[in-house]
């Protein structure tokens, strides 16, 4: 960290992401100019972001790790950039960089944006081909199927995508961006909004999730990805740190099952870092949690029991295998 932390809650105002990314894709064809290459691109996802953390389990679960390489951010970041401070002598051995800035720069010398992960590099000229999260693991999914591994889930099946694209735009504005809204509400009024939205829309999901398994289909698919590294996250940052205090994840019977379920499921719980997301969330933010202590709970044992959820049917990889 440096001397210089970044600000998260403005006084008086509601909490508004930056939505402004880079969208160039990586597509089969090439028609943007980045085509499918293994070996060509680095995926750069820091463990402790639950964006990032989203690529990281679709990697995974579809077998690219051979075909895109990873770098791994530190958890802790100043407002100016992600940072390689956990690899040897603080770069990425293959970018050769210490912040993730550098990238961006390298695609644009007047980049002013935010320095996001996850973020994918093009190798071959050390600069960021995009940072648009939501349609990059999309892309992972449908772009690339030539380099998926043998048994590799379909993510984001064709005859599901209408519904799918309707829950995960409710989980992303409701749930994912929730969170934040209420931990960086700038006004009591904001936060009051914020934190009725998240809890209406964990209680749709408490009910929708109690009579089947996954959130669409009787597969786990991107739906289910993107809603998990919220609920990871939820007691250990949000419960307490971003006041989403209702009720803990462990209070919620439905929805502390299902994850518990995604989380001993191969590509979800061997993905989560619970260090790092907690000295992310403590430390960055100082603006909150001035002291920069980070808390030593909660007991994490508990992710490791019975969730019964297999009572309610589903094949976790449907006609495919889980990872190695």
């Amino acid at each position: 960290m440096s001397n210089e932390d970044g600000v998260y809650s403005v006084p008086g105002k509601e909490f508004d992401r930056d939505t402004r990314y880079i969208t160039t894709r990586i597509t089969a064809d090439g028609s943007e100019g980045f085509p499918v290459e293994a070996g060509r691109y680095r995926l750069i996802a820091a463990r402790a972001c639950p964006w990032a953390n989203r690529s990281i389990i679709v990697r995974r679960l579809l077998g690219l790790e051979d075909a895109i390489s990873i770098g791994l951010p530190g958890p802790t970041h100043d407002k100016d950039s992600w940072t390689f401070d956990l690899d040897p002598g603080g770069v990425d051995p293959v970018l050769g960089i210490p912040r993730l800035k550098d990238a961006f720069l390298a695609r644009d010398p007047e980049y002013a944006r935010g320095i996001t992960v996850p973020a994918i590099v093009d190798t071959t000229t050390g600069a960021v081909v995009t940072n648009d999260f939501a349609q990059m693991t999309l892309d992972l999914s449908t772009e690339w199927r030539e380099h998926h591994r043998p048994g590799a889930p379909d993510l984001y099946p064709e005859a599901l995508r209408e519904e799918m694209d309707a829950v995960m735009r409710r989980v992303y504005t409701e749930v994912n961006n929730g969170v934040y809204r209420c931990g960086f509400a700038g006004s009591q009024e904001t936060y009051d909004s914020a934190y009725d939205r998240l809890w209406t829309a964990l209680d749709w999901l408490e009910e929708r999730l109690a009579g089947q398994r996954y959130l669409v289909g009787d597969t786990i698919t991107e739906a289910d990805v993107r809603l998990f590294t919220t609920l990871v996250r939820f007691d250990a940052v949000y419960h307490g740190h971003f006041k989403c205090n209702r009720s803990k994840l462990t209070e919620m019977p439905v929805l502390w099952a299902y994850a518990r379920d995604l989380f001993q499921t191969p590509g979800f719980g061997d993905t989560v870092d619970f260090d790092q997301i907690k000295a992310h969330y403590y430390v960055v933010h100082r603006d909150i949690n001035p002291s920069g202590i980070v808390p030593q709970g909660p007991d994490l044992a508990g992710w490791f029991s019975d969730h019964g959820r297999e009572s309610l049917g589903g094949r976790p990889f449907g006609d495919g295998t889980p990872p190695a």
